[in-house]
Order: structure tokens, then C-alpha cells, then sequence
């Protein structure tokens, strides 16, 4: 795992600290991990909304049935509740594009 590269727009070793402080409590994104409180995200790029299995989904998250990708998941990552309403994560959503791109750049990484 490159998690000190740059990934794209973000840099994956600033979204590797921003995914342990944001996300670790809830998700997990090794390969094979359990869900948590969230699903485990190894793979979600590609991968539509509601999809994991042995995680217990909202209606709202598997009708939504978004493809993950980058653009898409930035979107949800500023707003989740906004962008599916519905959905049970509490997270209130990270309002700067940095730090988005940079936890997107180190969730493409991790999840390799």
C-alpha cells in the first residue's frame, strides 16, 4: 500500500490520519475486516450504494443505488444526509474539498 503517495487530486497519507479520526470509530477498509457501526468500505469504488454484505442497509442507502466514485463519493462526504436522505450515518459530512480528496485518496489506496 502507497498511503504516502499523492492519489489523484488528494494525498493519501493526510486521508489516512483523516480516516482514523473520522471514520475508523464506524468503518473498517482492510480486506475481509467486519463492518462496524458502518459496512466495511474495501471495494467501494465501483461498487454501489447498500451493497455489503452482512451489513443491515437503510432503504434510503440501497434505493439510492449510487455507483461509488470519485465524484460521487465527494459529493455524499460533504453532506451524507443530504445526499441520501435517510441514511443512519451520523457523520455531518467534511465541508473542505482537500480533506475529501485526501480520505478518497486513501481509501483507494487501502482498499487495493
Amino acid at each position: 500500500m502507497a498511503a504516502d503517495k499523492n492519489s489523484g487530486a488528494g494525498n493519501a497519507k493526510k486521508g489516512s490520519t483523516l480516516f482514523k479520526t473520522r471514520c475508523l470509530q464506524c468503518h473498517t477498509i482492510g480486506k475481509g475486516e467486519p463492518n462496524k457501526v458502518g459496512p466495511n468500505l474495501n471495494g467501494i469504488f465501483g461498487r454501489h450504494s447498500g451493497q455489503v454484505e452482512g451489513y443491515s442497509y437503510t432503504d434510503a442507502n440501497i434505493q439510492k443505488n449510487v455507483e461509488w466514485n470519485e465524484s460521487t463519493m465527494s459529493e455524499y462526504l460533504t453532506n451524507p444526509k443530504k445526499y441520501i436522505p435517510g441514511t443512519k450515518m451520523a457523520f455531518g459530512g467534511l465541508r473542505k474539498e482537500k480533506d475529501r480528496n485526501d480520505i478518497i485518496a486513501y481509501m483507494k489506496d487501502a482498499s487495493k
